[in-house]
């Protein structure tokens, strides 16, 4: 019983920070987040604690938990890590060659992308989007890769948000994953590799661009 509730304030935390409804800059006691969650503290602190050991907060004695700013430096260094990680997937997956379902999840990752598009529908498209990383990863077979890039994911999530209002080009995304599912497809490991690190190098520039913008060095 003690590890589900652990784990559900685990989850439930870790939402709560990624969806900025925790914020950076404001110290959380816990017992206040024992309270809100409706949980004794002995769960709340073996969730921060995992939460830290995952690089989303700071634990500091007598002074509460602290959320971890993403600054324009640690996003920089996330989209390094990406952008070698993800092309390496696209090449391994290629040159399996794919198997059909790992081509018909991407498929369907970039419809979900356009119909959201087509909809005005930026938060349907920015869970779609990750849904296709992640289904890349996943499919590429290396678990260490995966659980790396899941968790990159999960930090650069708010970031993600912060912005989405202000992004431009999500068609010229969307284009760029159909043109590595068809170089996927063809089996071209390094056309797909070529693709998939021009597509996270140009998402780095954008992102870096519209923190700089909105003034913003820690979210």
């Amino acid at each position: 019983m003690a590890d589900t509730r652990t784990q559900w304030a685990f989850s439930k935390l870790r939402h709560m920070i990624m969806e900025n409804e925790l914020q950076h800059g404001q110290p959380y006691l816990e017992q206040t987040l024992a309270t809100r969650l409706g949980i004794s503290r002995t769960p709340l602190r073996e969730a921060a604690l995992r939460l830290q050991e995952e690089g989303f907060v700071d634990i500091r004695p007598r002074l509460g938990i602290h959320i971890r700013p993403i600054s324009c430096a640690d996003m920089s260094e996330i989209y390094d890590i990406l952008t070698e990680l993800e092309p390496y997937a696209a090449r391994r997956l290629a040159e399996m060659p794919a198997p059909a379902a790992a081509l018909d999840a991407l498929t369907a990752h970039v419809a979900a992308m356009e119909a959201a598009l087509s909809a005005d529908d930026l938060r349907g498209w920015a869970e779609a989007d990750r849904a296709f990383h992640q289904a890349l990863i996943e499919h590429a077979g290396n678990r260490r890769a995966e659980r790396i890039v899941s968790t990159l994911f999960d930090q650069v999530h708010r970031a993600r948000i912060l912005t989405l209002n202000r992004r431009s080009g999500l068609d010229r995304s969307n284009d760029d994953h159909r043109r590595l599912i068809a170089l996927i497809r063809a089996g071209d490991g390094a056309g797909a590799a070529d693709v998939h690190r021009t597509h996270r190098e140009t998402a780095r520039r954008e992102m870096l661009v519209l923190l700089s913008e909105m003034g913003v060095d820690g979210v």
